[in-house]
């Protein structure tokens, strides 16, 4: 997953240093370029390889969206594209193993940031430093939540899909810092002890989500539903999410 990754990385970027790239806009009315449809096919080629028989729902391939299994990997080849068209370098690649309804493993790379996040086999999460070399991994650091100051949080929203409904929700805490990130660095800004919450009032994907999820869960953070704050599962009718809002155990929730 870390090796798939970090080539669709590489093939991402040389893209998105080339003069000019087209846009097209997809059946629901999102951007999809190049660089999604490239990153897409070498990463299910990758996984399909090393994890033979099993489902890859992947956001590029839309007949996989209405195939069901216990567990599955789960694939945003270019999570941020709106954020990659604008040049801006908050965009991932985001790879998950969803395990009984839960994202067990995730691999979040942003390559314009230089910035790897994934989980271990013992569960807990790292960033690598170093050259990022997809045979040989660098130097890896656990990660860890902040314990949250309920007097002076700091919150990461949306960049791109940041409305009223997520500014009035927001406005309930005691914000200390608000930054606007794009793509699935978002969950992983929380995993670092870069931020405190997430909240997302807002349409998305599960394969938007399960990467970064599973990457703050090994640093010990959740994310749960907005409406009643149970577990976000995975494997849903459709692979699409409710609101939901990801934070370090110890925000106080409103």
């Amino acid at each position: 997953m870390r090796r798939a990754a970090l080539e669709a990385g590489t093939r991402i970027m040389e893209i998105y240093n080339a003069k000019d790239f087209e846009v097209r806009v997809k059946s629901d009315q999102s951007p999809v370029t190049a660089a999604d449809e490239a990153a897409d096919a070498l990463i299910r080629a990758s996984l399909s390889e090393a994890f033979p028989g099993t489902l890859i729902v992947t956001e590029e391939e839309s007949e996989s969206h209405v195939e069901r299994a216990e567990n599955f990997l789960i694939v945003d080849p270019l999570d941020g594209t709106k954020e990659f068209i604008r040049r801006r370098g908050d965009f991932t690649v985001n790879i998950a193993w969803v395990e009984g309804g839960l994202p067990v493993r995730g691999v979040v790379y942003a390559p314009a940031r230089g910035r790897l996040f994934y989980t271990r086999a013992s569960g807990q999460s790292v960033e690598e430093s170093g050259p990022l070399d997809p045979s040989s991994p660098g130097e890896i650091a656990p990660i860890m939540v902040a314990s949250p100051d309920n007097s002076a949080l700091r919150v990461v929203a949306s960049k791109s899909h940041r409305d009223a409904a997520t500014d009035d929700y927001i406005a309930r805490y005691d914000v200390k810092t608000l930054v606007s990130a794009g793509s699935s660095l978002k969950f992983c800004l929380v995993a670092t002890g870069e931020a405190d919450l997430y909240p997302r009032l807002g349409r998305t994907m599960e394969w938007d989500t399960a990467a970064g999820h599973a990457v703050l869960a090994g640093a010990g953070g959740q994310v749960i539903r907005f409406d009643d704050h149970s577990p976000l599962i995975y494997g849903k009718p459709g692979y699409a999410n409710p609101f939901f809002i990801a934070c370090a155990p110890g925000a106080a929730l409103r």
